[in-house]
């Protein structure tokens, strides 16, 4: 399938998000899709298949104008968009997820399960997949939630596959199987839309590149024709010097100490320390228990033994609220579902961990609290026309921006960030790199957990690696390097 659009345009009310955007796609090509969040990216591809109407250009699908009326259509005609934002529904099993809409059915319209269980298979095998397919798919992790979407995509035999950061949840080693996948679809002519933030990946798989800057086409080249710096340079206007800023850490007290942290088949014996001034980096494989570790310290889930200190004395922690009131602020992985309300405004939930301290005596100071917030989204440069606009209306990297600005206001102590940088373009990777050098300076006790091993050999000055629940070792971040710490996380020594 060969797809070109034409002078795409598209404005939500007063906002314009595109101004002529040209993009253009080859029968078997894997093109990249780059530009900083709120670029324009994912609204060029709900256009194509027929989520928003183009106020003006073209679409030519193999030689013909096309226009589809929504993204089942685009679908039935083989273009198929996995979505950065996850599209799961928790309450049912994994089988049920894959097959939503597209269930295959006998002619008296029985279910065909034990065909379906053969196909769900077959591809989960392809992605080197186990996940149990009778499972809640709330019971899977964000990174297994992932690899459904994919193997559900795969499952439509498409002709062109979008896929809006594919790997932003997924291990080194699923990423290296999707790539497989990836590259013997383009063998069977499969074309691939490839948007990510992730250089590596982008120089590694793509054939072209796309880049693209405040909603309008910057440039198209082949991969080999460019290189890291200029497209940097194209997405946001300026060059960036360094990747990761330098960090010249001064290291105080110990502020938490987990002790003997335990949760039955989740994680084992967990012990660490932070001190204030650091930034702790976390790295393991997915399903390594570094998110449940994490989730247990900020109560949001159980464990069954162990204590928490907080400068030198022993808190109970039994609610987030708890957490909160100890100083400790928490970055969660999924954004979705559990760090937003996205049906509210920026500005409610950025003040959502913090309206204690703008309501004193019950009564909210309205003029304190948008003070803040303005501070707050100025400083974390968020993308909007006004803090009072719905958070689900941003972009996914903007949506991350307000999550961690909502944490910054509560003044932690201790921060732990999950995948703080997930779905983020590399400009504004580099403004939260700086925020966390800040929050560093003014003595905020940071643990970083990351599944990109650049960015934990890059900003960590302490790593921790967890293997199967365990902290398998420890490095400092002059021994650590990327073979070191996967060793670790698979269990070597």
């Amino acid at each position: 399938m060969q797809i070109s659009m034409q002078n795409i345009h598209k404005a939500f009310g007063t906002n314009q998000v595109l101004s002529g955007v040209n993009f253009e796609l080859q029968h078997g090509e894997v093109h990249a899709l780059m530009g900083e969040n709120g670029a324009g990216k994912s609204t060029l591809m709900n256009i194509l298949t027929g989520l928003h109407r183009l106020d003006q250009g073209k679409i030519i699908i193999d030689g013909n104008e096309t226009y589809y009326s929504n993204p089942k259509e685009a679908e039935k005609y083989g273009i198929t968009f996995i979505h950065q934002e996850l599209n799961i529904w928790p309450d049912m099993t994994v089988l049920e997820n894959l097959f939503i809409g597209k269930e295959l059915k006998s002619s008296l319209g029985f279910l065909k399960t034990k065909e379906m269980k053969a196909l769900a298979k077959e591809q989960f095998k392809k992605l080197s997949v186990t996940i149990p397919l009778d499972q809640e798919a709330s019971q899977c992790s964000v990174g297994q939630q992932q690899m459904i979407e994919i193997a559900k995509a795969l499952l439509t035999d498409a002709k062109v596959i979008i896929m809006d950061e594919p790997t932003a949840a997924l291990t080194e080693r699923e990423i290296q199987k999707l790539f497989e996948v990836i590259a013997s679809l383009k063998k069977e002519g499969v074309s691939i839309v490839y948007i990510s933030h992730r250089m590596e990946e982008i120089f590694s798989i793509c054939d072209r590149i796309t880049v693209m800057r405040d909603g309008k086409t910057v440039d198209t080249k082949p991969i080999p024709e460019t290189n890291f710096d200029e497209v940097v340079k194209k997405m946001v206007g300026r060059e960036l010097t360094e990747r990761y800023p330098e960090r010249t850490p001064n290291l105080g007290k110990t502020v938490l100490q987990v002790k003997n942290f335990s949760r039955k088949g989740v994680f084992e014996n967990v012990s660490f320390s932070v001190h204030s001034g650091e930034i702790l980096g976390v790295s393991g494989l997915m399903g390594a228990g570094r998110t449940e570790i994490m989730r247990a310290i900020f109560a949001l889930d159980k464990f069954d033994s162990g204590e928490l200190w907080m400068n030198g004395k022993k808190v109970n922690v039994k609610t987030p609220y708890q957490a909160i009131e100890q100083g400790i602020g928490f970055i969660t992985e999924d954004r979705k579902d559990e760090g937003l309300v996205l049906d509210f405004s920026i500005r409610d939930n950025v003040v959502l961990p913090s309206l204690k301290s703008f309501a004193p005596k019950g009564i909210i100071k309205d003029k304190n609290e948008q003070t803040f917030v303005e501070m707050l989204v100025k400083r974390l440069t968020v993308k909007t026309e006004s803090i009072n606009s719905q958070v689900g209306s941003l972009s996914g990297g903007n949506q991350q921006k307000v999550v961690i600005a909502k944490w910054v206001g509560i003044g932690p102590k201790v921060l732990i960030m999950d995948e703080p940088t997930r779905g983020v373009d590399v400009g504004a990777k580099r403004e939260i790199y700086q925020l966390m050098n800040e929050l560093t300076d003014r003595g905020v006790s940071i643990i970083m957990v990351s599944s990109e091993l650049p960015e934990i050999l890059g900003m960590s000055d302490r790593i921790l690696v967890v293997h199967e629940g365990k902290i398998s070792g420890e490095l400092t971040k002059a021994e650590a390097t990327q073979e070191k710490i996967m060793t670790l996380a698979t269990g070597g020594q």
